[in-house]
């Protein structure tokens, strides 16, 4: 392993290793050395007499404010007849590895990862595993973006997950953050001109700017080293809308052809995934297209949608969603060049549902931040029934969008997932739980309603109780039929959406899946719907008469029908 770093604005730099330190030689902007310690050696850079961890480190056993460590990729992989799995036809489960399970560490994870198969998901996506200050945390405050967070189980505890999730037929996308920096070991700023002002969340990068040829380097290697390095198979990338880059090669679209690069090497489908706000299908329309390239994006405005139906809150953001469901399921967007209360303007883009397929939209009734971004964390079990819950995930499900199940939704699960941290700095760990109770004091919530985010009760209270999973069995198998509906029923996933077609009335929706129709009741009254020839799955609740093809939707029930 070659040891350099990146480092224009410093006079000298040291690289101290086993606490001995070592002369660097300046190249241009590079600073090089001829030492090769070995596996497992602790080290550092000296920056004009700042002690701090490698930028790149691939190691951080002690914290990220610790020397690193020496890490070889010699992992004895057993994947070697992994292909990969494509986006389309897919289903994607979200999870936290520290509240998957008890223990929150890989190994442990692993042990679930059945339950998954079974499940019949194709994608994990594992919420954000570099390392960050404290033990515990979502893993959105990052800040050294190669190495693998130690209280997970490190680079050969992710890469023994990843492991064993392809033994099992499941992709892994991983969640990473490159719009900001975490508050607390953000050391960048002293090798170079690595930022560039701050966002909502921290520190921005410089993308644009003098030196961000090496910035953007230093993004695309950490992105493409998760994906050769790890086996991992896709990236979702937090916030996009946040990185601000005027290049005339937008840093999304460099990663992208990249990515597509890499995946002609290793032979297999690498899929990158957006978060954004910006309601632009740009982001998922090819290059060839004039597009960005990329593979798919979240949708925030379908679950603003079915989350309004569900609970009928009208709060915030969700102002404007009342009523939208069925033209935001037909057009992707509600907010497709039309005025946006919360943001005081017009916004968004219309979808060419001609040339866009709708696989490279995820679909979703829950995900971390729709739910950990409310005061108290509640998922919509605390407020939803169930029966009425099943019929929505059938709207999802029989949708042409990718859909993503946030962990435990698949058994109604009751555990909260909240906002949690666990800075080690008491300065730091106040101003967190000072900022997060002020926050929703401005909505009328009082500071005891607010969970301490700095509690460790916090996130004993936001894992997953796996108990419940035989409590809820019915719901369960009401999920796994649904997904094996969509899997073995080709209709059902087909993403053309100039051929997919909504009717709505009175809160009870039927959607046009070939010689399928999805029937998703919302509303406060039975619903008959004909001419039905066969009831493929349906609600208990359900009726169907033969004779005069009819079927009988009551409240809060759903019905697939041929």
């Amino acid at each position: 392993m070659n040891f350099s770093v990146w480092a224009p604005n410093a006079d000298k730099v040291l690289i101290r290793v086993d606490g001995k330190d070592h002369e660097m030689t300046r190249v241009v902007d590079t600073w090089l050395t001829t030492l090769r310690p070995g596996h497992g050696t602790d080290y550092c850079y000296v920056v004009d007499g700042e002690a701090l961890p490698d930028p790149r480190s691939r190691w951080q056993p002690n914290g990220v404010h610790e020397p690193s460590r020496v890490y070889e990729h010699t992992f004895a992989w057993t994947d070697q007849h992994w292909t990969g799995r494509a986006l389309p036809g897919g289903v994607i489960y979200e999870l936290h590895i520290g509240t998957f399970t008890a223990a929150g560490t890989f190994d442990a994870a692993i042990g679930k990862l059945d339950h998954l198969a079974d499940l019949g998901v194709t994608h994990v996506e594992v919420m954000p595993v570099n390392s960050f200050d404290g033990v515990d945390g979502w893993g959105y405050d990052g800040v050294l973006w190669g190495a693998v967070h130690e209280p997970y189980g490190g680079p050969d505890g992710f890469k023994r997950f990843v492991d064993a999730c392809h033994d099992r037929g499941l992709a892994v996308l991983l969640d990473v953050v490159y719009n900001h920096l975490g508050p607390s070991g953000a050391y960048l700023d002293r090798f170079g001109p690595y930022f560039a002002g701050r966002n909502d969340w921290g520190p921005g990068l410089n993308l644009d700017g003098p030196g961000s040829d090496a910035v953007r380097a230093y993004v695309i290697d950490n992105a493409l080293s998760w994906l050769r390095d790890f086996h991992v198979d896709g990236l979702r990338l937090d916030a996009v809308h946040a990185l601000n880059d005027r290049s005339a090669v937008h840093l999304l679209e460099q990663l992208a052809i990249e990515v597509d690069a890499l995946s002609a090497r290793v032979r297999r489908p690498l899929t990158l995934i957006a978060e954004s706000d910006l309601n632009d299908a740009r982001l998922v329309t090819a290059r060839e297209g004039g597009g960005t390239g990329l593979h798919a994006q979240w949708s925030d405005d379908l679950h603003h949608c079915l989350h309004v139906a569900l609970t009928g809150e009208t709060d915030g953001y969700y102002a404007d969603f009342p009523g939208m469901l069925h033209a935001t399921l037909e057009n992707v967007f509600h907010h497709a060049g039309t005025w946006s209360s919360f943001r005081g303007r017009k916004h968004g883009k219309p979808v060419d549902k001609h040339l866009i397929p709708g696989h490279r939209f995820l679909g979703y009734l829950q995900n971390h931040d729709q739910i950990g971004n409310r005061a108290i964390g509640d998922r919509l079990t605390a407020t939803v029934p169930p029966e009425r819950l099943l019929a929505a995930a059938a709207i999802v499900f029989g949708s042409p969008y990718t859909p993503m199940i946030f962990m435990g939704e698949e058994w109604a699960a009751r555990t909260p997932w909240q906002f949690f941290a666990s800075f080690p700095d008491p300065e730091l760990a106040e101003a967190v739980r000072t900022g997060r109770r002020r926050e929703f004091a401005r909505h009328g919530w009082g500071e005891s309603d607010v969970p301490d985010p700095m509690d460790p009760a916090t996130v004993e209270r936001s894992r997953l109780r796996w108990s419940e999973l035989d409590e809820n069995a019915s719901f369960h198998e009401t999920y796994r039929a649904l997904i094996a509906l969509r899997r073995d029923h080709p209709d059902l996933a087909d993403p053309r959406l100039d051929q997919f077609f909504v009717e709505s009335s009175n809160s009870c929706f039927v959607l046009f899946r070939g010689d399928l129709r999805v029937i998703a009741n919302l509303g406060p009254e039975p619903y008959r719907y004909v001419p039905a020839s066969e009831v493929v799955f349906a609600s208990p609740s359900v009726s169907f008469s033969p004779s005069d093809m009819a079927v009988v939707v009551p409240p809060d029930s759903f019905a697939v029908v041929r």
